[in-house]
């Protein structure tokens, strides 16, 4: 089994990996140049005093943008697969409905009403926006979680169960290598979610590329929103070529 999980992943090379690095140097490129843009920019927003966003610089921003994701992304992964993975047990199997039905909720619930009803507990900022990003990301692991783990060959399970393996070594050995391509591709979209979703923790004051969209939106400024725009585009277009550049090879 161990043998099985090793030749599932095939080691890729970098040339392999050219277009997530394409959408890497856009981004990086677009954060470097949009500075140096002015003029551009002024033809998109005639009207306005500024066309440059300078509150805070670009780079921070996807810097902070990505650290806000990807902590939402961690939490969401443990949680999600780790309940996807107790309702597929037999001591939990009654359990399955109630978990399907809170991930669900979870995408449901509009993320400015979770900012809304979080701020009073946690304040304004970077926390709020991570919750509401957990409950946003749910869903997608946790569905593809159970897809993956319930699509698996009752006979495996039973003749890995029949040369000895304990529930751990199943789980470990036979069902996540199995299941893995399934379950990042619940990842991939919950991730790529996120980060669009992302932009709204910028409403209660956490440093996202929300920032220049909301400035944007509140002084009529096109240009500011644009901005936002495509560094979250380029962003989530690098991560998701990523993810699908990590699937091929499972």
């Amino acid at each position: 089994m161990k043998r099985l999980a090793e030749s599932m992943w095939q080691r890729p090379s970098l040339w392999e990996w050219w277009v997530p690095l394409a959408w890497l140097a856009a981004l990086l490129g677009m954060v470097l140049a949009i500075p140096w843009l002015e003029d551009v920019f002024r033809q998109i927003a005639p009207n306005s005093r500024s066309v440059i966003y300078q509150r805070n610089a670009f780079l921070t921003l996807v810097v902070n943008h990505m650290a806000i994701v990807g902590v939402a992304s961690l939490v969401a992964i443990i949680a999600g697969v780790g309940a996807a993975v107790m309702v597929t047990r037999s001591w939990g199997r009654d359990f399955l409905p109630l978990v399907a039905q809170l991930a669900s909720m979870g995408q449901t619930f509009p993320p400015v009403a979770v900012l809304a009803l979080s701020v009073p507990m946690l304040g304004f900022g970077t926390e709020p926006t991570i919750v509401a990003l957990v409950l946003y990301g749910l869903l997608p692991i946790v569905r593809n979680t159970l897809v993956g783990l319930q699509g698996i060959d009752a006979d495996v399970l039973e003749a890995a169960r029949g040369m000895g393996m304990s529930g751990g070594q199943v789980l470990w050995q036979v069902e996540f290598p199995l299941a893995l391509t399934v379950i990042v591709a619940g990842i991939r979209t919950s991730v790529t979610i996120n980060i669009a979703t992302a932009a709204i923790g910028s409403t209660i004051g956490a440093k996202t590329l929300g920032e220049p969209i909301i400035a944007g939106i509140v002084n009529g400024n096109t240009a500011y929103i644009l901005q936002g725009a495509l560094l979250i585009a380029l962003l989530a277009l690098c991560v998701d070529s990523a993810f699908e550049r990590v699937s091929r090879h499972l």
